[in-house]
Order: C-alpha cells, then sequence, then structure tokens
C-alpha cells in the first residue's frame, strides 16, 4: 500500500498523509489533474467519485458526488486556492448539498498536497488542516483517515495501466 505515514497533529488541527509511488512526478500530477482518473481513486473503493466539474486553476470549483453500495450519494466540492503543477495544489475541500453547493454542517478543510521525486518515484504529501479540534475528532470519527488510505490505495493500480502513461 502507497501510504506510508499517517500523523494527526491535534494541537495544528492537521490530518498528514505521506505516500510514495514507483512514477515519476508528471505521471502522479495526473491522477490530481485528470477528472477521469481522479475518480478511480477519490473515494474509498466502495465509494468511487464522480466529478462533474473540474478545474485546477486558482479560484476554480470542483464539484463531485460519491456514490456508495446502496446507491447513497455524497457530494463535496474544492475550491482550488493554489496550484503550481506538477508539484503543488491547494483546496478547500467540504461536503455539499444535493445541489452542490456548500454545506456548513461539517465545516471546510484546507488541503495541501505536494508532490516531490524520491529514489525514482514520487513522495505526495497531503496534508489536511481543520477548523477546530472538534471537526478534527468528527471526520476521524467519521473514518477519514481508514477512507483516505482506502483511497490512496488505488493509485498504484491506476499509476500502473496503460492509460497513465
Amino acid at each position: 500500500m502507497p501510504v506510508i505515514d499517517v500523523h494527526q497533529d491535534t494541537e495544528a488541527l492537521t490530518l498528514t498523509f505521506v505516500a510514495e509511488f514507483a512514477a515519476d512526478v508528471e505521471r502522479v500530477w495526473q491522477v490530481w489533474a485528470d477528472p477521469r482518473r481522479l475518480e478511480r481513486w477519490w473515494g474509498p473503493p466502495e465509494w468511487p467519485a464522480t466529478f462533474e466539474e473540474h478545474e485546477l486553476s486558482e479560484g476554480a470549483r470542483c464539484r463531485y458526488f460519491m456514490t456508495g453500495p446502496d446507491g447513497e450519494k455524497a457530494r463535496g466540492w474544492w475550491t482550488v486556492t493554489a496550484v503550481d503543477p506538477p508539484r503543488r495544489l491547494e483546496f478547500d475541500d467540504g461536503f455539499a448539498d444535493e445541489d452542490g453547493e456548500p454545506d456548513p454542517a461539517l465545516g471546510a478543510t484546507h488541503a495541501v498536497v505536494t508532490l516531490e521525486a524520491v529514489d525514482g518515484g514520487t513522495r505526495m504529501t497531503t496534508v489536511s488542516t481543520f477548523e477546530s479540534a472538534e471537526q478534527l475528532a468528527q471526520m476521524a470519527s467519521m473514518g477519514m483517515e481508514e477512507g483516505m488510505r482506502q483511497a490512496m490505495g488505488q493509485i498504484d493500480d491506476l499509476l500502473a495501466g496503460a492509460d497513465a502513461r
């Protein structure tokens, strides 16, 4: 599994995932930049994603939903706050209502994704910063860590596929 470290810092209100992949930085960047590739790993295997809007430029909105095993839909959104292809992506992330509009009930997080070349591959570090300790605890209780481990665990197969080149 590509996730090599997970660290929760309750004082800094962060949850950090470090994953490594046997692919160069540009190929790993494409699993974020290409919405069809992103759909193949964003969300755990039993909750695949569908991106209805996806653009990686500062200020752009991304809208998606994940479909559960019983057909239930969980909607989400991103607002891209910074992008430096193929090395860095920052976005605000949250749950959405049925119309895809931000649902403030669970708050938002700020994600920073960095990609760096290491030992012939790529290290991807994803840091999510929460609004409060309560929000961090709530997301943890909802299974965010295990869900992200499962989601990122799908990237190796995606990078190994013929369409990843």
